[in-house]
């Protein structure tokens, strides 16, 4: 398993995040609209990358969703 590159973080903004990549993943950004700062975060990460049709995972943000 990969290292987690959410382990600087506390555990609660840690599950936060985790659900934020679902949430993008499964494309519900409309009825759960992501904070500047969670996107930020998730991007600087390299788990989320903007794209024309929105918000998308990164391989390494999928493998972090499958627990790969």
């Amino acid at each position: 398993m990969a290292e987690n590159p959410f382990a600087q973080f506390s555990l609660e903004k840690a599950i936060g995040l985790r659900w934020t990549l679902r949430d993008i993943q499964a494309r519900r950004l409309k009825l759960s609209p992501v904070s500047d700062e969670d996107v930020r975060t998730l991007t600087d990460l390299g788990l989320v990358e903007a794209r024309e049709e929105g918000l998308v995972l990164t391989p390494a943000g999928t493998a972090v969703v499958n627990g790969s």
